[in-house]
């Protein structure tokens, strides 16, 4: 039979909340103190985490496109930290 490790939910959790354990987890990890299946589980919540972390940046981005004006019209521009 095989074990499955539950996966922490993350759908509520902000950005800085996800970032800020993700950050945890790869402290832990680099330490190297963890027993395997703690590794594994920990490895498991951090690609968890980091999933969440890009879909709220992505959201992010979209709601920053669709904020730009040009000519008086709202226009889809990508974000560019240079301008």
């Amino acid at each position: 039979m095989t074990e499955t490790i539950e996966q922490p939910q993350h759908e509520e959790t902000t950005f800085e909340q996800a970032l800020e354990r993700l950050e945890q987890i790869v402290r832990a990890m680099e330490a190297g103190d963890l027993p395997l299946e703690q590794a594994i589980a920990e490895f498991q919540e951090g690609m968890s985490l980091a999933r969440v972390c890009r879909e709220k940046l992505d959201q992010a981005e979209q709601k920053i496109e669709m904020l730009v004006q040009e000519a008086g019209q709202l226009t889809k521009k990508p974000f560019t930290t240079e301008e």
